[in-house]
């Protein structure tokens, strides 16, 4: 069934994604000859870099997220829409969602990443991703309900996995995961749990390549380690995760670690909907495109963001998946998209890369601005700043900006709460594929 939709005299570009390139391009449009349409599963955008701070009880998750009808209140030639896109079916320019059929003159993914665990089920099935903000929240439930479990488990072993904390990946969201758990550890938990050994809590950060933050400078790799390992953070390089089952983590050529909790960063990919048969899938799961972010085998489907890769004798790999690439491919689309209604040259796109940083707690942080490279408090301060005025929506700013502030004078955490009681689902064994009776997902 086609999904009525308002007639228009203007080309159609239906956008699927609200992050960061969706709502870029989208923006750049207004006042545009098109009729933009935008289609997202969720209601709201999300500011994906501080949902770790959801998910370690710094930040309450209305705090990184805004309403997507308000960001482009007043923008008339806008419709949106809550639904699944299920599949693409380019012979006939449409796409098929949960809401009915969509027709489209350009095509525009934007859908960015997911978790990626390398085709290991059992991983998957067992540990914690972190890529929305729903599964912030279960983590933020599964941790504080271990350590409330830890005060009442007889069993050691039980209760040394109940007190293990393990984060697998050791780019950005790693590290600053970590960290976090690490200053819920010496600030929060002292105070919240009096009787509990401190000395029983242990925080792992396991990494396959030999240093941190890979895509950063040498001094910032390094910097970031020391950070950790001064905070209690047990920094594990050159180690490769075998398998998790729950309860036991395995490793290749290390000792097992007994945790219940393994959160997964190690990893993402791009989120393809079905349908795109011409398409040609690069390294990370992501959609080749051309220099204008066309998807190669198509005229008039686009991808921008994480789930794209624009490969050329410049960028064989692609643009890095984080926000600055996302923002810049949607603003340098809407110009292509205007250019072409105009009959104008197509541009190429050109990164231009802003720099990295990480923070990795109180007053620690690294920084690579091109040639400049800092680290430590101004760091700190300054990749504060930068997230703020990233943040979408002016409350926003304003609510993160008093929550840091209020965390920093009183070394508190204030958004501890178990909403909704959590635990993975291991009704099957994924080796085997057999249900285990004795263990039901609780909700």
């Amino acid at each position: 069934m086609d999904l009525d939709l308002p007639k228009s005299e203007y080309p159609r570009v239906v956008i699927v994604g609200g992050g960061f390139g969706g709502i870029e391009l989208a923006k750049r449009l207004k006042k545009k000859p098109f009729q933009v349409v935008m289609l997202d599963k969720h209601n709201y955008h999300t500011f994906q870099p501080l949902l770790y701070q959801v998910a370690t009880g710094g930040l309450e998750p209305d705090s990184i997220a805004f309403p997507i009808r308000k960001i482009f209140k007043g923008q008339k030639n806008l419709l949106f829409r809550v639904t699944k896109v299920n599949e693409i079916i380019s012979a006939e320019n449409c796409i098929l969602t949960d809401i009915g059929k969509i027709t489209y003159d350009y095509l525009v993914i934007a859908t960015g990443s997911t978790s990626n665990f390398f085709g290991n089920q059992e991983i998957e099935n067992n540990s914690m991703p972190m890529k929305s903000i729903p599964e912030a929240l279960d983590l933020r439930s599964l941790i504080l309900q271990n350590f409330e479990k830890s005060l009442i488990e007889a069993n050691k072993d039980k209760k040394t996995a109940l007190l293990n904390f393990v984060v697998v990946g050791g780019g950005p969201t790693g590290v600053e995961t970590s960290g976090a758990i690490a200053e819920l550890k010496k600030h929060v938990i002292p105070n919240d749990y009096p009787e509990l050994d401190l000395k029983k809590v242990n925080i792992y950060l396991i990494e396959n390549s030999p240093e941190l933050l890979g895509v950063m400078s040498p001094q910032a790799q390094q910097k970031s380690k020391d950070f950790l390992l001064e905070m209690g953070v047990n920094v594990m390089n050159s180690t490769r995760v075998l398998a998790y089952d729950g309860q036991t983590l395995t490793l290749q050529d290390k000792p097992p670690i007994l945790a219940s909790t393994v959160i997964w960063s190690a990893g993402v990919k791009g989120q393809v909907i079905p349908g795109l048969d011409k398409a040609e899938i690069v390294r990370g799961g992501r959609l080749k495109t051309d220099t204008q972010n066309l998807i190669s085998g198509y005229a008039n489907i686009y991808a921008i963001g994480d789930v794209a890769a624009i490969i050329d004798d410049e960028t064989p790999n692609g643009h890095p998946g984080v926000a600055p690439a996302a923002i810049q491919q949607g603003h340098q689309l809407a110009k292509n998209l205007v250019n072409i209604k105009e009959n104008k040259p197509l541009e190429k796109f050109k990164y231009f890369d802003k720099g990295s940083m990480a923070t990795v707690g109180r007053n620690k942080a690294v920084v690579d601005l091109g040639k400049i490279r800092f680290q430590g408090v101004f760091a700190w301060f300054t990749w504060m700043f930068v997230h703020l005025m990233t943040l979408v929506g002016f409350r926003n700013k304003i609510i993160v900006f008093v929550n840091w502030l209020w965390c920093y004078f009183s070394y508190d955490r204030g958004a501890r709460l178990i909403i909704r009681t959590f635990a993975k689902d291991r009704s099957i064994d994924y080796r085997t594929d057999i249900p285990k009776v004795e263990e039901v997902k609780k909700v």
